[in-house]
């Protein structure tokens, strides 16, 4: 497993020294040795690398990473370049087309998002192939609740994007005023019908940001 060494550290270190995340580590360690996991081991706290603490600006709450060859790197919904574009990601894809009128890229690579401060949190780091869901339970959720308070603890405006039943439960830990929560279904083919469509996420984040003098994200994923 990677290491976190940027302003993180200061905020979460300490979830690293408890016997919770003793036991994680031992598990994951494990599973890394008998089965494949996804993603790369390197790429497990990207989502830190990527967006440091004093640059989220936006989080997105995602459940476990893709359990299939190639796709998890660390960001929620996102995919390495030369994979096929998941299911909920084209469903976010077209969300953001309507809403904002970005085109549809040929690739669900979203480094760019993180770049500009969104934090792309899966609640779980890591998954065994072509089993969802096999590392729930372990210690994850203990140590991205912390994560979650870490930001919530922020006293700047931040943008908190909750699709589906799982991100909202965390709704419960979001207590700073200074935050707008934004919550829609999941933007799976199983819901994405059911208000996901047309809940204009990306534009709402843009407004509420410019409202408070910080620059908007530029949501357009470039091709490939």
């Amino acid at each position: 497993m990677g290491a976190i060494n940027n302003d993180w550290l200061e905020a979460i270190g300490s979830e690293f020294k408890k016997p919770y995340y003793a036991a994680l580590y031992r598990f994951v360690k494990e599973e890394y040795t008998n089965y494949v996991i996804y993603p790369n081991a390197d790429d497990i706290f990207n989502a830190f690398h990527f967006t440091p603490l004093k640059d989220v600006k936006v989080v997105i709450l995602g459940q476990d990473p893709y359990h299939n060859v190639g796709q998890a790197h660390g960001l929620c919904f996102s995919v390495k370049p030369e994979v096929e574009i998941p299911p909920s990601l084209v469903n976010i894809y077209q969300e953001l087309h309507d809403d904002l009128g970005c085109r549809i890229p040929n690739n669900g690579y979203l480094e760019k998002w993180a770049r500009q401060g969104i934090l792309m949190l899966n609640t779980v780091l890591t998954v065994r192939a072509h089993q969802a869901g096999s590392h729930q339970g372990k210690g994850w959720e203990q140590f991205t609740d912390a994560v979650i308070e870490a930001v919530n603890a922020q006293n700047r405006p931040i943008v908190f994007i909750l699709w589906g039943k799982p991100a909202q439960m965390k709704k419960k830990m979001l207590t700073n005023p200074n935050h707008l929560i934004l919550e829609a279904p999941h933007p799976s083919p199983l819901s994405a019908y059911r208000g996901f469509f047309g809940s204009k996420p990306f534009s709402q984040t843009n407004t509420f940001l410019e409202q408070h003098g910080l620059e908007p994200i530029d949501w357009q994923i470039e091709d490939v």
